[in-house]
Parts: C-alpha cells; sequence; structure tokens
C-alpha cells in the first residue's frame, strides 16, 4: 500500500534517506537570487547549484540534497485550479561528477519504491527517445528493466519532453521522469499512455551529459551531473489519495482559517479559497525572506504586490469586510514553523501585508465601480483606460485583464504599455509579468563583476564607513548593482574616492585565494557574509590577499589585474537606509 504522509514526513523521510545514501543537507536558498538577472525568483532547485554544476568545487562534496524554496511566475491566473501554485518546495539531490544513471535511477526508484511504497503496478517511466544531438538513452532503458518495469510502461519521448539545458551555454542532458498512477478506482493499464491524466509526474532525474557550448554545438561533459527534483504539494497530493493539492495539510490549516473569516465552506467556494491560500502563503514566504522584499511596482516587489491584490479581489468575493491577509499569513507561519526566518520576520509580514491592504482597500471599490463605468456598452478597454485602473486605483494590468475576460472584453495592451513608458521606468516583463524561467549566467563578464562587488564592498568600508554590509546584489554581463546599508546619499567626492581605491586594488595584480571552512573559523577570519544563518556545514570563501575576505559561492577571477577599469554610473537610494550602486568595468 503507498504509505500515506504528511509533509513535515514526507520531507523528512526523504532527507534521511539521501543522507544514509552519503548525500550532505543544504539549506534551502533564498527565494531572490543573488546574482542571476533572467529570474526574478528562485524557480528550482538546481537555480542556486549553477556554479558547482559547471564544476566549481562545492564545500560539502559531491552528493547533495536539499528541499528548495521556489517560486513560478507564468502561471499566476492558472492558480485556483487544483494543482497549479506560485510558491512551492522541491525535493532535490546531485551529485556533482560522482554517480550517474544506473546509480541515479536506482536511487529515486528505491526511495519511490520501498521508502514511499508505490507499487509497480502504479508506476511509469519516460526516457529521452534521442535525435541528431543524442542518442537513444538506451541506459536508462536498461536499469528501468532491471528494476522491474514493464517494458510497456516505459515510454520513449522526445527532446521537448525529455531534455533539459540552459538557454546559454552549459550543462545539459537526457531526462527521466517517473509517474504515479492516482486513480484508486480503476486499475492502470497495462501500457503507460503519457497523455492519460490519471499518470502524474512525482520525479525527474536531469542526467547532464553535455556541455552546450555558445554556438548551440553539444561535446560530451567532463563532469557528468545528476539533478533530481520532484514538488511537495504535487507528491503529497498522490501520496494520500488526493486530486486537489488544497485538501492536503500544507493547505488545510491555511483553508480552515479563510472559512474562520469567511464564515463560508470550501465546498462551493474552491476557485476563491485555493487563490487566497496559494497567494498569500507566496507573499508570506516572499516577504519572510532574507532580503527583505516589499511589495512595490518593479520586479519582485510588482509580483508581491500582485499576489497580494488578487487575494485581496477574491476576498471581497467571499464577503470578507475588514483586513484579513495578514491573519492567513499567522496560519501560514505556524503551518511552516520548520522555516525559522519566517518567525523571525513576523513583523514585518504582518505589517507590510496590513499596510498594502489597507492601502488598495482604499481604492478597490472605486476602482470597480470606475472598470464598471469605462466598460459599459464596449468590447474593448483602451490604453488610457488601463492605465487609468493602474495608476489612479492601484489595478495590476493583470486584475484589468482578469476583469476584462470575466466580463467578455479585450484590453489594448500595446496601448497599456505606451502610456505606462510615458510614466515611469519599468521593463516591459516585469509590467506584464511575463517572467520566465532562467538560471545563473557564468559567462566571463559575469564572473569579473561578481568579483568587482568584492572590492566595492570593501572599499565602501575603507573610504566611507567600516559598519557598511551587503544588503544584495545583481549582476549582469554588462554591469553590477550593489545594495549596502547607509543613510544618506553618497557625496561626489567619496564616490570618486571609493571608485579609486577599487582601481588601485585592480592594478597591484592581487591572486584570488579560494579557501573552505566552517562559518565560524571564516568569521574569525574576518569574513563578509550577507546571512551567516544559512549556511551550514564548510563554505567558500574568496580571499583577496590582505584586502577582502568574503563568504560567496562564486564565481571568480583568478587575479584582480583580469578586471580592467572599474567605473561606477549611478548611486541612489532604494529604500530607508538602503543605498545602492550601479558600475561597470571598462
Amino acid at each position: 500500500m503507498v504509505k500515506r504522509l504528511t509533509r513535515k514526513q514526507l520531507i523528512s523521510s526523504y532527507l534521511d534517506f539521501f543522507k544514509s545514501k552519503n548525500h550532505k543537507v543544504i539549506p534551502s536558498s533564498s527565494l531572490i537570487p543573488e546574482n542571476d538577472p533572467s529570474v526574478l525568483f528562485t524557480t528550482a532547485g538546481m537555480h542556486p547549484l549553477v556554479p558547482f554544476l559547471m564544476g566549481q568545487k562545492h564545500p560539502l562534496g559531491k552528493r547533495l540534497v536539499d528541499v528548495q524554496k521556489c517560486i513560478r511566475t507564468t502561471d499566476i491566473e492558472k492558480v485556483g485550479n487544483e494543482t497549479h501554485n506560485t510558491f512551492f518546495e522541491m525535493l532535490g539531490n546531485w551529485s556533482l561528477g560522482d554517480y550517474f544513471k544506473e546509480e541515479a535511477i536506482k536511487l529515486t526508484f528505491e526511495f519511490h519504491n520501498k521508502i514511499l511504497k508505490i507499487p509497480l503496478e502504479r508506476y511509469a517511466v519516460t526516457v529521452f527517445e534521442g535525435n541528431k544531438d543524442s542518442p537513444k538513452d538506451e541506459e536508462s532503458v536498461k536499469v528501468w528493466l532491471s528494476l522491474g518495469i514493464q517494458k510497456e510502461r516505459i515510454a520513449l519521448l522526445p527532446k521537448e519532453d525529455n531534455w533539459w539545458e540552459l538557454a546559454g551555454p552549459g550543462p545539459c542532458g537526457p531526462c527521466t521522469e517517473m509517474f504515479f498512477w492516482k486513480d484508486n478506482q480503476v486499475s492502470p493499464p497495462k501500457k503507460f499512455d503519457t497523455n492519460d491524466k490519471r499518470w502524474v509526474e512525482i520525479g525527474n532525474d536531469v542526467l547532464m551529459t553535455y556541455i552546450k557550448n555558445e554556438k548551440g554545438s553539444y561535446s560530451p561533459a567532463k563532469q557528468k551531473n545528476i539533478d533530481f527534483g520532484g514538488g511537495v504539494e504535487r507528491t503529497l497530493a498522490v501520496l494520500n489519495g488526493f486530486d486537489d493539492i488544497y485538501l492536503t495539510d500544507i493547505f488545510q490549516p491555511i483553508i480552515k482559517e479563510i472559512e474562520k473569516i469567511s464564515k463560508k465552506e470550501y465546498k462551493g467556494n474552491e476557485k476563491e479559497m485555493r487563490i487566497i491560500a496559494d497567494h498569500i502563503r507566496a507573499a508570506t514566504f516572499i516577504l519572510g525572506d532574507e532580503k527583505a522584499i516589499k511589495p512595490s511596482n518593479v520586479e519582485q516587489g510588482y509580483i508581491l504586490r500582485r499576489l497580494i491584490r488578487r487575494a485581496i479581489r477574491y476576498g471581497k468575493k467571499l464577503d470578507i469586510n475588514g483586513r484579513f491577509t495578514s491573519k492567513i499569513a499567522e496560519a501560514v507561519i505556524r503551518n511552516f514553523d520548520d522555516y525559522a526566518e519566517l518567525d523571525k520576520n513576523k513583523k514585518f509580514i504582518i505589517s507590510q501585508l496590513d499596510e498594502e491592504e489597507s492601502r488598495f482597500n482604499q481604492t478597490l471599490e472605486k476602482g470597480l465601480k470606475e472598470f464598471e463605468r469605462i466598460t459599459k456598452d464596449k468590447k474593448k478597454i483602451d490604453g488610457k483606460d488601463a492605465f487609468l485602473l493602474f495608476q489612479s486605483f492601484g489595478f495590476p494590468i493583470e486584475m484589468t485583464k482578469e476583469l476584462a475576460e470575466e466580463n467578455n472584453l479585450k484590453v489594448d495592451l500595446k496601448a497599456y504599455e505606451d502610456e505606462f513608458k510615458k510614466h515611469q521606468e519599468l521593463s516591459r516583463t516585469a509590467s506584464v509579468g511575463m517572467f520566465k524561467s532562467g538560471l545563473g549566467d557564468v559567462s566571463e563578464d559575469t564572473t569579473k563583476l561578481h568579483t568587482a562587488t568584492h572590492l566595492l564592498n570593501e572599499a565602501l568600508r575603507k573610504v566611507v564607513s567600516k559598519d557598511i554590509k551587503q544588503r544584495g546584489s545583481n549582476i549582469t554581463p554588462e554591469r553590477l548593482r550593489f545594495d549596502f546599508n547607509y543613510d544618506k546619499k553618497l557625496t561626489d567626492e567619496q564616490l570618486k574616492k571609493v571608485e579609486a581605491e577599487v582601481n588601485n586594488v585592480i592594478k597591484k595584480a592581487i591572486p584570488i585565494e579560494r579557501m573552505e571552512m566552517t562559518v565560524a573559523d571564516a568569521i574569525k577570519q574576518g569574513a563578509q557574509a550577507m546571512f551567516t544563518e544559512k549556511y551550514a556545514g564548510k563554505v567558500s570563501v574568496y580571499k583577496i590577499g590582505d584586502y577582502s575576505i568574503e563568504i560567496c559561492a562564486g564565481p571568480h577571477v583568478k587575479n584582480t589585474k583580469d578586471l580592467g577599469k572599474f567605473k561606477i554610473i549611478k548611486e541612489e537610494s532604494v529604500a530607508a537606509g538602503v543605498r545602492r550602486i550601479k558600475a561597470v568595468l571598462e
């Protein structure tokens, strides 16, 4: 019989199993990627591990396991059905150049079959069918057959289904995915039909066999990696016999709180309660993250605002009066008490939700009346009216689109964007929320700029104030962006001195040394670190002569002389007590 588990039991059984197989547990990384401009949030368990998949040595070794917090924003409008989430947890285990296909598949199957008690008759897999770049994955087929999986239960699929790679150059290779027959009333058919929705994917082993170069050609990788990923929510639902993930213990305490506040039952109000539960859970984790994101009209803050306001609108559909989002957040914090940062940042979470809800409530009813007025006898909402709803009433464009669809109307999005650009500098992708999944950029230019942030950090401490600490960074191949604590604008003279200080260190041609040690030893040596509590066991420490020492995952150049000329292009305020410097290397 399939083993029925709670969320915490599933997670602990997974971590314990892989610990018994000599994997080291690594803590969940921040939801905000440190140096990846291609995405706003951490979208997968492998996201924080890209440098190590590329060959950099991990301080804890070649076998790793974790449960990673993730957010994906591409399906926000789909949340409300039985299966979609914005925030989710991802089970992940890795081999960094250690074991490969056979052992990876055997480990995954042992966890599913022996630990979760999934019987063979309810199990099926997919394997890469091969193409001009890579042959059919015969090895994986043989391993599955040796484990007792019948040939009819192994589906061969093309590249679009069973292949993983970065958008740019990097490690890549075929996948083999695992499926569970969720229907408890009907026996699974002998032959696996991937189009039958009763088969639910519960895991995916990415078999990183190749390296893709900048021209898109593939060559065998020197370091072959394994990356397993499995969603906690989906796995837990099927193990417990639920078609609806909101019936699991992940969501039920949150749903119960919504029922209590709204004085309505989940049955008959599923869509509204799912949206509120999902969106406030996601908002609670974003607010509770170590990076302290606030609701705003840019980047992560825009998504956060969008989630909170969509939840508030659906709260109105349940006839909830008064502020309620912070009460839902308290239920989230109680239910996810294994994330210490939520309780630690509870005051910030609650205050931000209350503030955002109060702000939106002041205009929501007026905005809905304005929507009715401007759409009367119309089939389309023009750009100026859509922008008015955003600017005057705080309606994210996605909310206007959703309201329009409910009333069989269309929105002139292009005209809206034109209006938006006239009033505010905001990227098009941020304004329409179309953030695509991507992974870290480890190009030569990005590596240089990453190293330059270390020099900038120390230069600010030496020139401006020894109390300055990093509060965040974002790096593209073109520029670096560095946030730090300071309560007033830097003078032109200070900026010139900081710039000169960095360039002086670059000219000295100082070798950059990578070491491994415990966090305590690193701190004793004077190492800088943004959030020491997120590190476990040994860490990577980068030392630039006697000038700078920081806990960091990299990547970095070998010598400061490789950086070129450092130039500050802008200094500005981004929040109370937080300044931002943008700089380039010439």
